[in-house]
């Protein structure tokens, strides 16, 4: 609630009450304050914004540089705490690390490519990976994809709500699938961007430019993982190659219980001249979500800024 004091600041009701009081001279009966608003009186002796004068029946207001001071050095202590923990957090869960990485399958290694050549260690590596990446996904799929394959969307939901970026190449043939139509609607409804390529390219996802699994085999039945940097920057910049010349597609909506009018909806607030924080306060969304639906919107129009994705959403000739 707006009127609830955010850690040791005073609120709305709080700050109403003391300036108040100031205009009363900075001397309140007790008996008034509270039937004014008794929390927040009782928040502001608390804060040290107001003391008890005299025999305790009245209230004063002092000076808030002496109490800023004080919460300040407060802070400062608890950060400096803070900051001793994190930088003791490593050594205290090293032996956990160590028994989780003597835990993972060593596999075949060579300098900085891990082979896995089971489908189930494939998908085991793949979730290890997930949970751990932060910025950026990078992944081409070729063909028909598998429904099995896009029936479990939790975690590129999960993905994108924290702020990864998104980025998958799909082939024509994906456009006349159902199910794969139906997931692309859904999921570039949360913010991820989906374009198809009608050429040949290889299976890929990268990891923030970090991890690259690519096939090992024909069947794909075996995977290489590549951590080496030069090549994980080499496959990128194929993939960011092949993305150029993509298509944008309006991905049609099959399952209207999916969140795609989310998007249409902040696409429609946008053209009206919204900022991103005012439509993620109108539709109660985080400006993290917004941004992912935002993002899809200039891909799909092609715009290098916000002015020129509300201009041309408002029916403005492109160049």
């Amino acid at each position: 609630m707006s009127g609830q004091p955010a850690g040791p600041l005073p609120g709305d009701a709080e700050r109403a009450l003391y300036l108040e009081i100031l205009a009363q001279g900075g001397r309140v009966g007790f008996a008034e304050a509270v039937r004014q608003d008794p929390g927040a009186v009782v928040r502001l002796i608390g804060l040290g914004l107001l003391v008890p004068h005299g025999t305790a029946d009245q209230l004063t207001a002092v000076s808030p540089r002496a109490v800023a001071g004080r919460i300040g050095a407060g802070l400062r202590t608890e950060a400096t705490r803070m900051l001793v923990r994190a930088e003791r957090m490593p050594e205290a869960l090293a032996e956990l690390v160590e028994a989780y990485e003597a835990a993972v399958p060593e596999a075949e290694r060579s300098a900085e490519v891990e082979h896995v050549d089971e489908m189930e260690q494939i998908r085991h590596r793949i979730l290890q990976i997930e949970a751990d990446y932060r910025e950026e996904g990078l992944s081409a799929q070729p063909g028909r994809r598998p429904p099995e394959h896009l029936a479990d969307d939790s975690r590129s939901r999960a993905a994108l709500e924290r702020g990864v970026e998104i980025r998958v190449l799909y082939q024509p043939v994906s456009r006349d699938d159902p199910a794969t139509a139906a997931y692309a609607a859904r999921a570039t409804g949360w913010g991820m961007r989906i374009r198809v390529l009608d050429e040949a390219f290889t299976r890929m996802i990268i990891f923030d430019r970090r991890v690259a699994v690519i096939p090992a085999a024909a069947d794909n039945r075996s995977a290489a993982f590549v951590e080496d940097p030069a090549v994980v920057a080499v496959l990128a910049a194929g993939f960011l190659r092949d993305w150029e010349r993509a298509e944008r597609i309006r991905w049609e909506v099959t399952d209207r219980t999916t969140e795609a009018p989310v998007h249409d909806m902040v696409g429609t607030l946008l053209a009206q001249g919204l900022t991103q924080r005012a439509i993620a306060g109108r539709m109660g969304l985080s400006e993290r979500t917004v941004a992912g639906h935002i993002a899809r919107l200039r891909d799909l129009y092609d715009a290098e800024t916000l002015f020129q994705l509300g201009w041309l959403m408002r029916g403005g000739v492109d160049e």
